[in-house]
This record gives structure tokens, sequence and C-alpha cells, in this order.
């Protein structure tokens, strides 16, 4: 959620940040409920005070003469005060309420390090790792590859849901199982805490993230209740502490959870039907940060690598892109995704994106701290990345280890999980 106050002392600065996002934001609706709140809120403070006057005044009066024409007119005066605060309340909270949906309806400001760009085809190579494996065999794409080892049913997994699920099994099941605890332990040990959330998860949670109101279709939502199928353990691990007031030095805060995810993939019919790629229902290691403003960019840095690290403990060609204005996620100020390569198609496939929301989200949820010793409070700044998604990992895996005898050989770090060198 925007600062209000930022928004009212410098809108030509907001409206020239989201003008760079592309697209179409006028403030000037705010800015007018705004000032009408404002003036609603001077005339019920001088209507308060009067108020309170008016009874001092009349437990004065009525000492001397309790049914004077004074006391009368003073009753009567604040009665009347009395009734007009009634009409100002309710008409407070209704443009209170408007000023908040317009606030839930606006996109993070880029960061001023944030390259300006129109779209993905003006974002940022930062670095590439690892040679990209051109094989002399013809590379079959994962999904292939992986029917062909009967690794993974597309057929089963369409009669049993629909399609765009996937049943994995035997060592496909055994694969994934060995990426999610891999990775894991890699987090760990870089000093993130699991936690294992609910993937059900209520509204004002999806909203604190940004995935409410502007992107309920792209959410599963349980029917007769309110509650939704996460999608991304971002949402629950950063609503643990929704509406709290953290101490400084409990800052940094830092969580990896793996947790199942469910998207609709809403717009993407047609696009990478097949396989492990988009689907509704996959599996991933998220990692979350909530900082201090001042740390928060070499957190996001730190982040990026921790990601990263997983991608080189593979030994996957990848590289990291840093998304321009244009290409931002809603929430996100700044962003940086790490791309797999994917030899059967030539390309790199993003497979994490690592944001930082700076105090975005925790306006929305409501998310301080405070320093001990110093009056008031700060809003926490969050930060979050895949590390990695499982099945995209796997798509990686799968085409980058294959051998010219049809099978699949398991990197190194995976082999002591799997128990065996080849699939």
């Amino acid at each position: 959620m925007l600062d209000l106050k930022l928004i009212r002392e410098n809108p030509d600065l907001v409206q020239t940040k989201l003008n760079q996002r592309g697209g179409s934001y006028d403030l000037s609706t705010i800015v007018s409920l705004d000032q009408q709140r404002r003036e609603l809120e001077v005339e019920r403070s001088q209507l308060q005070a009067r108020s309170n006057e008016v009874g001092k005044l009349v437990g004065q009066k009525i000492k001397a003469d309790p049914k004077s024409d004074e006391v009368q007119a003073l009753r009567e005066e604040g009665n009347a005060l009395k009734a007009k605060l009634s009409e100002l309340e309710p008409r407070e909270k209704a443009i209170r309420e408007q000023i908040e949906t317009q606030l839930l309806g606006f996109p993070n400001l880029p960061s001023d390090t944030t390259p300006i760009g129109k779209d993905e085809t003006e974002n940022v190579e930062v670095r590439r790792w690892g040679d990209e494996f051109k094989p002399s065999i013809a590379v079959l794409p994962h999904y292939e590859i992986a029917e062909k080892l009967g690794i993974i049913n597309t057929e089963r997994a369409t009669k049993i849901a629909q399609t765009r699920f996937v049943v994995l099994m035997g060592a496909g099941a055994a694969l994934e199982r060995a990426l999610i605890q891999f990775m894991l332990n890699q987090q760990i040990s870089a000093g993130y805490v699991e936690i294992l959330p609910p993937v059900l998860i209520n509204s004002r949670s999806m909203t604190a993230t940004g995935q409410l109101p502007k992107f309920s279709e792209e959410s599963f939502k349980c029917a007769d209740d309110d509650l939704w199928l996460a999608p991304t353990a971002e949402v629950p691990v950063t609503n643990l502490y929704r509406d709290e007031i953290l101490s400084a030095d409990q800052l940094p805060i830092y969580h990896c959870a793996y947790t199942p995810c469910f998207r609709r993939e809403a717009g993407s019919y047609g696009r990478d039907t097949r396989g492990l790629i988009r689907l509704h229902q996959f599996n991933k290691v998220e990692l979350v940060k909530l900082v201090q403003p001042e740390t928060s960019e070499q957190e996001h840095q730190s982040l990026v690598r921790n990601a990263e690290a997983i991608l080189e403990a593979l030994k996957l060609p990848y590289r990291t892109i840093e998304l321009c204005t244009g290409d931002l996620g809603f929430g996100a100020a700044k962003c940086f995704d790490l791309e797999v390569w994917l030899p059967s198609s030539g390309t790199y496939r993003e497979i994490s994106s690592c944001s930082n929301f700076k105090d975005f989200q925790a306006r929305r949820g409501n998310i301080r701290f405070k320093e001990a010793g110093q009056k008031g409070t700060q809003f926490v700044h969050t930060l979050n990345g895949s590390g990695l998604a499982i099945g995209r990992t796997m798509a990686a895996v799968l085409e980058n280890y294959q051998q010219a005898d049809g099978t699949v050989r398991v990197p190194d770090v995976l082999q002591p999980y799997l128990g065996r060198e080849v699939l």
C-alpha cells in the first residue's frame, strides 16, 4: 500500500513513479477524497471541542439555576452538536473506506535504482553462471524424457483433476521430495528458520501481501469459507507478523517454507500446457525476510544469492535478470528473476523471482517495529523469493542431465537423498 502522506505531499513524484510502470494511474480521486476527509476531521474536531465546552458550561450553570433559559439553550446547543457529530462519523468512515479501496488498487512505486523500461524486452541481464549445456545428442523436452522414464503421468492426473496437473511416480516422486529436502537444508544452513504454514489462508492475509483485491481471479477460493488456497508461501509466512509491532532487536527475520502452491494461471492458456512449467498445483520452497528499511537493499542482494546458490549446487546454468519498471510485479519495488537454461528449447526460463517490497506489504498488513528508547514505530521492509520452484528445477535437471542412453544422471548433491546415481 502506498503512503497516503507521500501522495498528499508529493503527488507529482508519485504520479511520475507510477507512470514508469506503464498503464494508467489517476491520483485525482484519492487526492480529492483525502482533502474531504481532512476537512471533515477539522469540522468534527471543532464541533467536538465546542460540545465539550458546552458540557462544562452546563455543569457550571446548572448549579445556580437548573431551569434557567441559559441552561436550556446550552442543552439544546449540546444536543444539536451531538446530532451533527453523529452525522459526520458515518461520512468520515465512508470516505476512509473509499480511500483504502483506492490505495489497495495502486501498485508499489519502483525503486530509484530499478531500470526504467516499458516491458520485459528492456529488462537488464546482470550476470550468467555455468556453461549452457549443448550436447551432441538431441535433448528431449523434460516431459518427454519423464514419460519415457515412467516418472510422470499427465493422463491420470487429468482423470482425477483436470489439465495442468501431474502425477509424479516412483523416481519422479522421490526426485521431487529430494529437491525439497535439499533446498530446505541449504536455506536453513544459510540462516533461515523453517516454517510449515497452513495452505488455506483468509482474505485478510491475501490482501496484506497484495494478491487481493486485484488478483482474485488468479487464485482458488473455497466456496463456503473465507479461505483461499495459497498461491505461494509468501502469503502465510509474511502474515505470521500481521498487525504486530516487533522490537528492533527481533529483526532481521529470515524464514524458509515448503508448501504446495495453487494458481489458476488465468490468461496463460495455450502456453506451456505440457510438463512441469505452468501447473495449477506445484511445490515451491520460498524465502521470506522482514528487515529494517536501511538494510533492505543489502538483504535483497543476499536473498538473490541464496536462491542462486541452489542452482550452482545443482550445477544448472542460469542467468540473473533485473526487471525494469514496466515488468515489475504489482507489489515489488525492485526484482531480480533467475532464469535456468533448458537445452531442449535453447532458452532460459524463469525459476525464481526475488522481490523487495520495501514497506508496501507492511503497510497493507500493519507490520511495524520499534527501536528501544525511541518514540513511534516504523514499517518493516518485506522481501521474498523462490528458493526454488521445484517443478521447474526438476525440468531443468531432466534436460541438463540427460545422457545418450536415454537415462538421466542424478546431480551429485542429490545422490545422497535419492540413493542412486541415475534415473
